[in-house]
């Protein structure tokens, strides 16, 4: 569904991107459609006032920032280098 005013379209367009992300790569890791898991998080955020909104933000925050995250592995003694 195309919108008529483009500023609109492009807002759509970004959140699609960004907002979805999580649950394409949740969908990935479980072999899941990421559609059922988009609509796992709406029912649920029903049943639960909006509490998993709150969970699914801070996956999306991990998910955007896993680079600067990431732990290096540890070697097994000090003259492995790497």
């Amino acid at each position: 569904m195309e919108l008529k005013i483009p500023i609109l379209n492009q807002l759509l367009h970004y959140f699609e991107r960004k907002a979805f992300g999580v649950c394409d790569w949740w969908g990935e890791k479980l072999g899941i459609h990421p559609i059922i898991i988009r609509k796992f998080f709406i029912y649920f955020s029903f049943l639960t006032m909006g509490s998993p909104l709150l969970l699914y933000f801070l996956m999306a925050f991990v998910l955007e920032h896993k680079n600067y995250l990431k732990f290096r592995q540890k070697r097994k003694s000090v003259w492995d280098f790497k």
